[in-house]
């Protein structure tokens, strides 16, 4: 088929690989404009303008599809179906029209469930059992098109990183499948239960939060792994945790149900002792139960144990985080 294809981030570049691996024709391939990045604050190309200019098609970089001049070179291309993937942009009803087949999305969740922006990291930190992609037809509402074609994966105890490329993995094998026969798939409409919306990621939010159950400041710990990165910070210097373990009650001698409960190495945890250190070896105290951060990193550093951290830097037990 003739193909434009659409998308930005590490996550697109292996449909864009998949569709010309197919033996697809891509006539073009937009990104989001070029944005300034490392020490030097050059202008860095999207991974997918990188790739898509790796396999010589052609790359556009529009700053928006508002005016009609963008809306008409999008047109002439005369795409048979456009593949969006993680694209960033809006895309008004003319851009979606202008392919003889429209435009198809591949979503990273289940949906209706985590339409929007960050689908991945909200069903990780919401505690989803499983997740998914769903390739939809694409129409003017947030991803409320219907859809040709889904599968799902357990989320088990996956970063987002990990969760990423086995989701675009995914999409990738659809989107082929898809494209194989595409009158051979029937839209399905969405339901109208079990809406949700997956929020962009605010910064902020990789903050760890003590004062939650140990379970959630967990899927934290993963879900912002490895961007932007759960941390705490400790003698003004913000820390990240890339993993961390969950400790409960008895597990290892060092934590308490009862609050009036001793132990010889280490405080007991007490309810109301979110981010105290309760020991030697960094066990965190939260709402409810505790985490032991396994995988660290200061500032400028490399990653880390939490041995090898704490060796350097100490962090003992008692302080407030």
């Amino acid at each position: 088929m003739r193909i434009i294809f659409m998308g930005t981030p590490d996550f697109s570049v292996p449909v864009l690989q998949a569709l010309v691996d197919a033996g697809h024709d891509v006539v073009a391939s937009y990104s989001q404009p070029p944005r300034r990045a490392g020490r030097g604050k050059a202008l860095t190309p999207s991974p997918v303008q990188a790739r898509a200019e790796a396999l010589g098609i052609a790359v556009r970089t529009p700053v928006t599809f508002r005016d009609a001049e963008a809306q008409a070179e999008f047109a002439g291309f005369g795409a048979d179906v456009a593949v969006v993937a993680a694209y960033g942009l809006i895309l008004p009803r003319a851009v979606l029209d202008a392919p003889a087949r429209g435009c198809l999305n591949v979503h990273a969740s289940l949906l209706p469930r985590w339409r929007g922006a960050a689908p991945i990291q909200r069903a990780i930190l919401a505690g989803d059992a499983a997740t998914g992609v769903c390739i939809m037809q694409m129409e003017a509402g947030l991803d409320t098109g219907p859809v040709l074609l889904r599968d799902t994966t357990p989320v088990d105890a996956k970063t987002a990183g990990v969760l990423t490329d086995e989701l675009s993995a995914m999409g990738a094998r659809l989107m082929v499948e898809v494209l194989g026969d595409l009158d051979a798939f029937a839209p399905v409409a969405q339901p109208g239960d079990g809406v949700t919306y997956a929020a962009k990621i605010d910064k902020a939010e990789a903050r760890l939060d003590f004062t939650q159950s140990a379970a959630a400041v967990e899927r934290q710990v993963r879900g912002f792994n490895p961007v932007p990165g759960a941390f705490f910070e400790f003698q003004g210097e913000r820390i990240k945790v890339l993993a961390a373990q969950i400790r409960h009650p008895g597990e290892g001698g060092d934590l308490h149900e009862d609050s009036e409960s001793e132990q010889p190495d280490g405080p007991g945890l007490r309810r109301g002792d979110g981010g105290v250190v309760l020991d030697d070896l960094l066990t965190i105290a939260c709402g409810d139960g505790a985490i032991r951060p396994t995988l660290l990193q200061r500032a400028g550093r490399g990653v880390m144990t939490a041995g090898e951290l704490l060796r350097g830097f100490a962090i003992p037990a008692g302080t407030q985080l």
